[in-house]
């Protein structure tokens, strides 16, 4: 149930559930934290663990906030009638970056929203289900807050769409084919 309520709430604009730190932990009514790509990587970069942290580090989504950071972004975001660069439009970072917006207190000291859309961007912030024990069990780690997106295009869809100045057409399988990681069974 949590995460059909999560996945519903992303189709309107995934990435800015996550950064307002709107996915209090079910039954503890509070908010997890940003742990960030480093934390993440240090166990999800192995054959064993699908080298998502590889494949997300050779990703577009890894570049997705440095993109905002340049000239033709800021040329976008003014054609837009916004009078910030991109990089500092929330507009533009709920798409390209994630704990922007987010209290202090609620990311880890090595947390960066210049690593733009990042693990926790699909998975929900890690405080809680960042543990070695709690991701050896999924439903423990997805009461904690992990998210498993399971339909790509309603998932992809919060930002991969036609309300982006720069979309021209989106194949949901090529794209997923790029990003898609090994997730190790359950024991």
């Amino acid at each position: 149930m949590f995460m059909e309520m999560m996945l519903g709430a992303m189709v309107f604009v995934s990435v800015s559930v996550f950064s307002s730190g709107v996915n209090a932990q079910a039954g503890e009514g509070k908010k997890a934290g940003f742990v960030g790509t480093e934390k993440c990587g240090m166990c999800h970069k192995s054959d064993k663990a699908g080298k998502q942290f590889p494949i997300w580090k050779e990703s577009k989504h890894a570049q997705a906030f440095k993109t905002l950071q340049s000239g033709e972004a800021d040329k976008i975001a003014k054609g837009k009638g916004f009078k910030t660069k991109a990089a500092e439009t929330p507009e533009c970072l709920k798409c390209h970056a994630i704990g922007y917006n987010v209290d202090a207190s609620l990311k880890a000291a090595k947390f960066k929203v210049e690593d733009g859309v990042q693990c926790e961007t699909c998975h929900g912030a890690g405080s809680e289900y960042q543990s070695l024990p709690v991701m050896k069990n999924r439903s423990e780690a997805i009461k904690k807050g992990l998210v498993i997106p399971s339909t790509k295009e309603k998932f992809c869809t919060g930002c991969h769409n036609s309300k982006s100045p720069t979309f021209k057409s989106f194949d949901y399988d090529k794209s997923w084919a790029k990003i898609i990681h090994n997730v190790p069974k359950e024991k």
